[in-house]
This record gives C-alpha cells, structure tokens and sequence, in this order.
C-alpha cells in the first residue's frame, strides 16, 4: 500500500488545477485543431501576433489557459478580468491605464473577460472602439454560443476560435501531471500509486472532458488520503474514489445552446430509427431538469414531422404519452415519454405531409385571394342558391366508389398540382394505392365525356 504522506503537496493552498496551468505551448495539452503544429492560431501566438478573439468552449477546456499562454508569448501586460463580478466601470479603469501604458510605455494590454456572455448587450458595447482603436487586444472567454450571446458589432472586430471537450488520453495524462504535482512538485509519479486501474477509469468518466474536474476530484481523493489513510488507502478503489467525489452534474443548460444541442440530438436518433441513442438523450434531459412536458411536445411534432402518414398510430401514442405524463407526473410519467420515443424511433418514417402543407401554405400565400369555386360554395339562402352557389355540386358518399368523378374542388388557377405524393414506408403504401385508383377513375372519366361529366352526374347532397 502507498504511503499517503509521499503526497503532502495536497496539502497546498493553491489548487492543483492552478499550479499544474501550462505555461508554453508544449505543454498545452488538447485543441490540436487550433495548437497542433502549423495551426494558424499556434503559429500567431508563438509570434505574439494574436488579434482580438473569443475563445469558445465547455468548462476545463483550456480557454484561461490559452488565454493567459497568449501573454506569455508576447510582450502585452496581462490583465484579467471576470464579467460575473466586475463591470464597466472597472472595464473604464483598466481602458485608461491601457491607454496610459500604450503613450508611456509603447506597451500594448490584453484584456481578458472570462465569463464575456455575461455582460449584457450594452455593457459589451464598452469594448467596441477600444479594440477598435487597438487600445486593448480582447481575448473572451464563454461556455455559450456567441452567435446567442455576444453582439453582432463585437463579433465583427473578433474571431472565434472554439474549443472541444478533452479527450480520454488527454485526460488520463493530466491525471498522470497531478499526481506527480500531488507528491510535492518531485516530478511523475505512477499513476498506479494513487488509483487503481478501475478507479482511474472512474476518474475519466467523471471528468467528462473536463480538465479542472478530474484534477479537483484526484486532489480531493489525495487529501482524503493524507487526512484518514485508513479509511482512503492508496491506491483508491472505485468505491473509494466515488465517496470522496461530489455527484456529477450534466452538462445542461435549459435555456442555452446545450439546450438546443440535446433536443436536436434526440430529434435526430428518432428520425434515424436509433432507438438507445434516442432514448439516451431522453434520459440526459430528463436527468439535467428539463420540463418532461417540454419533451413531449417535441415527441409529438416528431409524430407529425418525421413518421407522418406512414405511422398514423404514431400521433395516438405521442399524445396518449403526453397525457399519461400529466396525470402521472414524475417518476412514473416518464416511462410513458420513453415509450414513446421507442415507438417513434421503431416507427416508419415519412415527412411527405410535412413536405405538402409546405407546399400548400405557400401556394396560400401566392393566391391569397382565389375565389372559392361555386359549386363548393355553402348556399343557406335562396338568394345564394340563384346566384349559383352550391348548383353542380356532388356528394362524394353516395357516388359509386365514394368519389364524385370529375368534380375540381381547388380555384382554377391551382388546378392539376399535386403537393402530397405517399411514400413507399407504412400506412403510405396503402394511401398512395387508393389515390393511384381514383386517379386513374379521373382520367376515364375525363377521356369519356371532359366537357360534361360534372353535369351528367351531378346530384343534390347535403348542405354544409
């Protein structure tokens, strides 16, 4: 069994996300499609040429460190700044002294606003002709997509560089620098000292890309190590590793981007018939707090959407979903969401009814004033019935096959389209036979007598 005291840097006051912090661009791990050899980005900052820019990515990415590696290429003075606890007038302050700096000096300043987003619209507006002027070089920091949160004027003086979650290999050798880092500084240590291979495992998984967590969580486990060795022996087991670990919280934010990532992501297993990717995502919005009703409406626009005609059952179970969740509420309700979403992914697909009210409501806004054929008309008075209303008209039911051969029911100027054209998927094949029968009704008809079949054949139904 190791030797917990071999780790007394845990004791350290510094976090030990902070000390390991890279401060070259070799030892920057991840984001090789902006750091790698040759990348744009690696390449200015190694010339201390960078220009205005925000740095978009999930938390532990690197977007600090990046920021605080452009400093260091360059002679600029660094001065950080946070938008969740600062504001404008402390933006003003740090723009004088930069401009001061620049005149006395010839030193230029950059400006980093962790947090950037969240500054309102006007307040980012106090960056604007500064680094318009090249007073500042602003380097943002932000977890959300600056399309939704940054002015269009801001965006326009910056580039956007986004960065990804880290990966399995990226994470695991930070781990491998923190425990190194754990024993004081002494240089790597085997990782095998400090957590088994399961409990490693673990650790990754929890960090979930994230640099920061998988340090805090390894410097967490070694403190417990120190303090109570008998109870946290080295190497910590996955059960170990998991008391001393705070519940993982999704990556989820209702009313931002990852909002809107995770809805598209179940919207799309279910149209593409992945029914565990499907449910998946149900279950990471569920789990992160999203309104289960939320969920359900889209289930039902994916019943109309994706699966259409092929499936009419599908809008049934969608719905009957939606209700058994209201009446039910949680836990138990959300079995019923789930059903749902493995009868839609299970289901047919057809978007031909979406793809024809489409059709049709544009064809609606271009003749918005087409006159509604006569004998179509509705006709409760005599005085309608002698200008015509209603005269011709023929009540399909009582006509042999159910259909009024012959008889137009759109304005002349739309006569002949065709919006709606069955699939081949489901219920469709049987739609698209019966509407291949009545067409071909239609053009008998049609080559027996054009000019007066309505009228031959014409009898009196009911009025509307």
């Amino acid at each position: 069994m190791t030797d917990p005291t071999l780790f007394s840097g845990a004791r350290s006051h510094e976090p030990l996300a902070s000390r390991l912090r890279p401060t070259t661009l070799e030892a920057f791990l991840g984001q090789a499609q902006l750091l790698g050899e040759g990348m744009p980005l690696r390449e200015a900052i190694r010339r201390g040429a960078v220009e205005s820019m925000v740095l978009w990515g999930p938390p532990g990415s690197g977007k600090t460190t990046l920021a605080r590696l452009v400093a260091n290429y360059t002679d600029r003075h660094f001065e950080p700044f946070s938008a969740v606890t600062e504001g404008v007038p402390r933006v003003r302050e740090i723009i004088a002294a930069a401009r001061q700096r620049r005149e006395l000096e010839g030193r230029g300043t950059i400006l980093f606003c962790d947090e950037i987003h969240r500054f309102n619209k006007a307040q980012q507006d106090a960056f604007l002709p500064w680094v318009e002027q090249g007073v500042v070089t602003l380097v943002g920091a932000t977890t959300e997509n600056p399309s939704f949160e940054l002015t269009a004027a801001l965006l326009s003086r910056v580039r956007v560089y986004v960065l990804e979650p880290l990966g399995e290999a990226e994470i695991r050798a930070i781990i491998a620098r923190g425990v190194g880092e754990g024993r004081g500084g002494k240089g790597a240590a085997d990782v095998g000292e400090v957590l088994s291979p399961e409990a490693l495992a673990l650790l990754v998984r929890h960090a979930d890309g994230d640099a920061r967590r998988a340090l805090n969580g390894l410097e967490t486990l070694l403190r417990h190590a120190v303090q109570d060795p008998s109870r946290f022996p080295l190497p910590a087991s996955p059960d170990s590793l998991e008391s001393t670990l705070a519940r993982r919280l999704p990556r989820y934010d209702k009313a931002g981007e990852e909002h809107f990532n995770i809805i598209s992501a179940l919207h799309k297993a279910v149209r593409g018939g992945d029914v565990e990717g499907a449910l998946y995502w149900l279950a990471r919005m569920l789990a992160a707090g999203e309104d289960p009703l939320y969920v359900a409406r889209r289930l039902v626009r994916i019943a109309t959407e994706d699966v259409g005609l092929a499936d009419p059952q599908a809008l049934v179970v969608a719905n009957a979903a939606k209700e058994a969740y209201h009446f039910l509420g949680s836990p138990e309700g959300e079995l019923a969401l789930a059903e749902a979403t493995v009868y839609l992914a299970a289901a047919p697909k057809s978007n031909r009814v979406y793809e024809a009210w489409s059709r049709a409501a544009q064809a609606a806004r271009e003749h918005p004033a087409e006159a509604v054929p006569l004998h179509i008309r509705n006709a409760p008075t005599p005085l309608l019935k002698q200008l015509g209303y209603g005269r011709g008209y023929r009540y399909d039911p009582a006509e042999a096959g159910g259909l009024a051969v012959g008889q137009e029911y759109l304005p002349e100027a739309l006569r002949g389209v065709r919006w709606y054209v069955p699939g081949a998927a489901g219920y469709e094949r049987e739609i698209a036979e019966r509407l291949r029968q009545w067409d071909g009704l239609r053009r008998r008809a049609a080559s027996e007598d054009p000019g007066t079949e309505c009228e031959r054949l014409a009898t009196d139904g009911p009025e509307d």
